[in-house]
């Protein structure tokens, strides 16, 4: 739902509509632009395969907290739960990184930070977001493959790990993403509705900060 639905569709429209806004031919990176795309593909296409494991398909939710997704999850549909996101996570990271050096640096010759679009205020906010919380998340995440299948003890109590830690990882990602997710929606809506309405919006500068602020 996240990292296959609502994160690219937004990363989707910040591809076409951001190099039209700041006046420039393409991304930064159009290389890194496409191989962010085929790991989407490919992550996709692992965490799907996940239903035809041994075992079945990961059952732990989608926060996938242990010790469910460890002790409880046997079968090899979890591991390849892991190993799509962290393809995933590599796939959005590649276009955050795009996102940011193309806004920072082929703005055209005029146009200031405070004269860029809202929408474009947004994208910049979510990439460094993502940039910021996503290799949080791959740790956690080879953490628990460890846990799985290296012997290894991070999140079992048993043997002085703590499940708490996976938590305090995955949602110093998780909650992040929440506004990963709503930062562009309202990008989107602070362009829409001045053309709608045949005005320029109202406290311009309030906005871009706030969406900066949100971060």
């Amino acid at each position: 739902m996240i990292f296959l639905v609502i994160v690219p569709i937004l990363a989707g429209f910040g591809n076409y509509l951001v190099p039209l806004m700041i006046g420039a031919r393409d991304m930064a990176f159009p290389r890194l632009n496409a191989m962010s795309y085929w790991f989407f593909l490919l992550g996709g296409i692992v965490l799907y395969l996940s239903f035809f494991a041994g075992g079945g398909a990961a059952r732990a939710g989608w926060t996938s907290y242990v010790p469910l997704a460890t002790l409880h999850e046997p079968g090899n549909g979890q591991d390849l739960w892991i190993l799509g996101l962290h393809i995933l996570t590599i796939a959005s990271l590649a276009g955050a990184i795009n996102f940011v050096v193309t806004i920072h640096n082929m703005r055209t010759p005029g146009m200031s930070w405070m004269r860029l679009p809202l929408f474009c205020w947004s994208i910049v906010t979510y990439a460094w977001l993502l940039i910021i919380v996503l290799p949080t998340l791959s740790a956690g995440l080879t953490l628990m493959l460890l846990d799985r299948q290296a012997g290894t003890h991070f999140f079992d109590p048993l043997h002085g790990g703590s499940p708490i830690l996976y938590q305090h990882v995955f949602w110093f990602f998780g909650h992040p993403e929440v506004y990963i997710m709503i930062l562009p929606a309202m990008g989107i809506i602070s362009e829409v509705i001045p053309v709608f309405a045949r005005k320029p919006i109202f406290g311009y500068r309030a906005v871009a900060f706030s969406s900066v602020a949100i971060g």
